[in-house]
């Protein structure tokens, strides 16, 4: 077999790499020239893979966004380490099939020492049974369908034999600003969006547990509370220990407590920051993503739970032609996947690059030039820092209107020196920056800063440019 195909990819991705931080983050390009590009009759007969190559990177390239590079701030996406895009390289080429220890030993075991590895950085306890899936998401309905299995059991109802007609009700709690992905889980799983228990909240995003401990009250049979670290637009996290004790009193310690720590959980891996997540173990279940803050390839997502069996209950089946285990990890047992990727293998190499002190130092750097763009930008009239910068999300607004915050975020994005998207909080347009990319740096911070102020029609000053 010629495999020089692999090395002309390989190529292509080191110039990509080399050239992603000097180009505009967001394509100039339009639909209508990809498509021209791209589009073509279905060959009739097969096409050099060579020439395949060359021509998917050449029609592709012009509509990349830099996600990767270090002036990215939409959506908290984390660029990838070069350890982890290795890693993962490598898992293409070796072609694992990540359901059965029987199909991959080597994906069920560095996933068996990945889990043990995150478990520790993340205080959480040792027996807490791990799920490697694609995302929070769908790591948030992992997670939920085995809370839905333990409250129902307890109440006497198998969900997964038995369906959901005719079962217990379900209360199902949440913050007023709960991430999106929970309630699609919620829906997915049958249990509703239109029921869910809405939790006031606080100016920063944060579950009053005032307001909880009066809704639980009225709670009876199956309960399950849902709880944030890390709110999507402020980076605010609910009071985690005082919501932990009000749920454990209710209806004899019964219900479940899920986190949804899509990236707020990663503050655990810093001293510093892990004040902020005080009380999460204490919860039944985690939700994060790995290709935020530990900067693996999409896609990467962990769910977590202290209840193994429940989650295990859940997710796995048997069928005659299968070969489980009996002593080894089958990892399609803990996620809504048979066959999948091997994403433990990047998740490993992230962990074994960075260490302990380098995944806490990815975190705070991150958190440190929130800091920083927020100063830069919160130093001039007509600028307004709308949020508590606690970890590395900054809400910012101009002119206190909605007209020209937006316009200001569409200049933006059209000058190319960084990227970032717009939100609505608490009624308000608001420009939303996120700093997730282990390469970002402080200069990055100023010539971004720059460029926002000059899309605002701001000149900065010598001194705030570079403090």
């Amino acid at each position: 077999m010629d495999n020089s195909v692999l090395k002309q990819a390989l190529a292509i991705a080191e110039r990509y790499q080399g050239r992603v931080a000097k180009e505009p983050v967001f394509p100039r390009t339009t639909p209508e020239l990809l498509r021209k590009a791209l589009r073509a009759p279905l060959p009739e007969q097969g096409v050099d893979a060579s020439a395949v190559i060359e021509q998917l990177a050449a029609a592709a390239e012009p509509g990349l966004v830099a996600s990767t590079g270090p002036r990215y701030f939409g959506f908290v996406i984390g660029g990838s380490l070069p350890v982890t895009t290795a890693a993962d390289w490598l898992a293409t080429a070796w072609d694992q099939n990540a359901g059965l220890y029987a199909t991959s030993p080597a994906a069920s075991v560095v996933e068996e020492v990945a889990a043990e590895w995150l478990l520790e950085l993340l205080g959480l306890p040792s027996n807490t049974s791990v799920g490697f899936v694609t995302g929070c998401g769908m790591a948030n309905f992992t997670a939920l369908a085995a809370a839905r299995h333990h409250v129902l059991q307890k109440a006497g109802w198998d969900a997964e034999e038995d369906g959901l007609q005719g079962a217990p009700q379900v209360n199902v709690i949440v913050g007023e600003e709960v991430h999106v992905t929970v309630i699609t889980a919620l829906r997915m799983l049958g249990l509703g969006a239109r029921k869910v228990r809405r939790v006031p909240t606080d100016g920063q995003g944060r579950m009053i547990a005032s307001g909880l401990r009066t809704i639980i009250s009225d709670c009876n049979g199956p309960t399950i509370v849902c709880v944030q670290a890390g709110n999507v637009n402020t980076g605010a996290f609910d009071p985690l220990e005082e919501i932990a004790e009000i749920t454990r009193s209710h209806a004899g310690g019964s219900a479940w407590i899920h986190l949804d720590g899509a990236f707020g959980l990663w503050a655990a891996a810093s001293e510093r920051l892990r004040h902020l997540v005080k009380g999460a173990d204490k919860c039944d279940s985690w939700a994060t993503d790995a290709h935020k803050w530990l900067n693996v390839p999409y896609d990467s997502g962990l769910v977590m739970t202290a209840h193994p069996e429940a989650h295990r209950a859940a997710m796995t089946t048997s069928a005659a032609y299968l070969v489980q285990s009996s002593r080894e990890r089958d990892p399609f047992e803990w996620t809504p996947e048979f066959s999948r990727r091997a994403r433990g293998f990047a998740m490993y190499a992230a962990l074994k690059n960075l260490g302990r002190s380098g995944v806490r130092d990815l975190v705070e750097r991150c958190c440190a030039r929130a800091k920083q763009a927020a100063d830069l930008l919160g130093a001039h009239k007509g600028v307004e820092i709308l949020n508590e910068i606690v970890l590395n999300q900054v809400l910012v607004r101009f002119q206190n209107s909605d007209e020209e915050t937006r316009a200001v975020i569409a200049r933006v994005q059209q000058d190319g020196t960084c990227w970032l998207g717009g939100t609505t909080w608490h009624g308000m347009a608001a420009m939303r920056i996120s700093v997730s990319n282990w390469s970002t740096t402080e200069r990055d911070i100023e010539l971004s800063a720059e460029a926002i102020l000059k899309s605002a029609g701001i000149r900065p000053t010598a001194s705030a440019a570079r403090s």
